[in-house]
């Protein structure tokens, strides 16, 4: 069942399966155990069963962290210490995972619930940066949270009373894992993946999938161009035959977080205060009305004060923003209708120009140099290119022959490619801006879920190809070949 295959011929049963209108759901053999697909973004998890719509568990790819002894009650979700992991015996000579003796005494929590909830001392931390993971540890517990502590949707008819879509409660050695990795994977992240899904998860197959190639499944397609807008950055990836071609990748620093502090910033600079939810009470003085007591804890940090104003903030900018029609000018946005937003402690708040100014970073990031506080970010990044012409040096990096069907499929997904009018934008641009021969068509689902969600959903799809499972990374050939296997079995 997990032998070797081919990328190209998967492509192509993925296309004539989507082109004649077959369910590639009714692929995988009824009687087989259904595939685990698992995308860990730098914003967001999101894990679930191959051939569902959508996936089970979503939460923070965020982990709470205290350090030393800290005798609080533990509220909600998973809280786990680090240890254990020293004691697994890899066969292929590397290292062991936790072997860093400074992190024997630190406290995880993971997950919405768990981070929820204010603790002293307590850091939000994130395991990856700039698409690398830099903390296993917390990446073990971000697995551990969505495979054994966590309840599943998939089976709660009978429990809807206790079920939750943070977590999936699942035993990894009897499902084969599919991962979604960014194109800028490194060999050694790969091998490291490898080693800890079978030495400890001991999963029996296991596949390492582009984001991008995930990405144009899930739009049926084999070739195309993935413009990615996610948390933490913006990445450009040409797909051809289902292959990621890296040498036309290109990346900004620019994502859904840095429009989130971006408007967070904003509003500080006119006078407006985000309140996180845990540093008020509402009392109610007589019906319908409230008075907004303060709290006082001085033991928060500020990353977790931070990770608070961030939630709100996000949703500020998800509820009112869109991207401008055109570029961004101060005379022309100077006397636009302001629309109101409720704050969580009750205070309503008018927003104007940044509703347009924001989103127009993507097009033209020197606007970050003109929010206050937000010059750090400026003055340490290098030049950034704006959207269209990240789109337009990709394209030109690739072979003649293919930028056709490229200027023709731009596929727009991640969750900042929800943002209201981005899809009309940004095809605008590039009509501007590209060859007079060029067919200009940007994609993007009419879903927000569905935009949100594409690397996984196209995980689900091909993790269910019956083309698909003589693909597998095997635990047979991990024990017979070692984690090196890995490059040649996942391309």
């Amino acid at each position: 069942m997990y032998g070797g295959g081919n990328y190209t011929a998967l492509s192509l049963s993925l296309s004539l399966s989507l082109s004649l209108g077959l369910t590639v759901i009714g692929c995988f053999v009824v009687d087989e155990v259904s595939a685990i697909v698992v995308d860990l973004g730098s914003h967001t998890c999101k894990a679930g069963y191959a051939g569902e719509d959508a996936p089970k568990a979503v939460f923070p790819s965020v982990v709470g962290s205290i350090v030393g002894s800290v005798d609080q009650s533990e509220v909600g979700d998973t809280v786990k210490n680090e240890k254990e992991s020293d004691s697994i015996d890899s066969k292929n000579g590397t290292r062991p995972f936790d072997s860093d003796k400074t992190k024997a005494k630190r406290k995880l929590y993971v997950g919405s619930q768990a981070l929820g909830y204010r603790r002293d001392h307590m850091e939000v931390l994130s395991p990856i940066k700039d698409g690398v993971v830099v903390d296993w540890d917390m990446v073990d517990n971000i697995w551990d949270h969505a495979f054994r502590f966590c309840l599943i949707l998939f089976s709660c008819l009978l429990l809807l009373l206790i079920s939750s879509r943070d977590r999936l409660l699942i035993d990894p050695k009897e499902h084969p894992m599919l991962l979604a990795e960014p194109s800028s994977n490194t060999p050694q992240q790969r091998e490291r993946t490898a080693e800890l899904m079978f030495e400890k998860y001991k999963v029996p197959a296991l596949f390492l999938a582009k984001n991008a190639v995930l990405t144009s499944f899930a739009s049926g397609r084999a070739t195309s161009l993935v413009v990615d807008c996610g948390g933490g950055s913006t990445t450009i990836a040409p797909v051809h035959d289902g292959y990621v071609l890296q040498k036309a990748v290109a990346s900004s620093p620019i994502g859904g977080e840095l429009l989130t502090d971006c408007m967070l910033k904003s509003l500080e600079s006119k006078g407006i205060t985000i309140k996180p939810r845990y540093s008020f009470k509402r009392k109610e003085t007589r019906p319908g009305e409230y008075q907004v007591v303060d709290t006082d804890f001085p033991n928060t940090t500020e990353s977790y004060k931070l990770y608070s104003q961030r939630i709100i903030s996000g949703d500020i900018k998800e509820s009112v923003c869109r991207a401008p029609d055109t570029p961004y000018d101060e005379n022309s946005y100077a006397n636009i209708p302001m629309t109101p937003y409720e704050l969580p402690d009750g205070q309503t708040i008018e927003i104007g120009a940044d509703r347009f100014k924001i989103p127009d970073i993507l097009f033209n990031p020197s606007i970050v140099q003109t929010i206050p506080g937000m010059e750090t970010f400026a003055d340490s990044s290098p030049p950034i290119r704006g959207l269209p012409q990240m789109v337009l040096d990709s394209i030109n990096k690739c072979d003649v022959d293919i930028r056709r069907e490229l200027f023709s499929s731009i596929l727009l997904s991640g969750g900042t490619a929800s943002m209201q009018m981005l899809k009309e934008r940004l095809e605008k641009d590039l009509l501007e801006e590209s060859p007079q021969a060029a067919r200009v068509k940007v994609l993007a689902s009419g879903n927000a879920t569905e935009r949100r969600f594409s690397v996984w959903i196209g995980g689900s799809i091909l993790a269910s190809l019956g083309s698909f499972q003589q693909m597998w990374f095997s635990k047979a050939e991990y024990e017979e070949h070692g984690t090196s296997y890995i490059q040649r079995k996942c391309p």
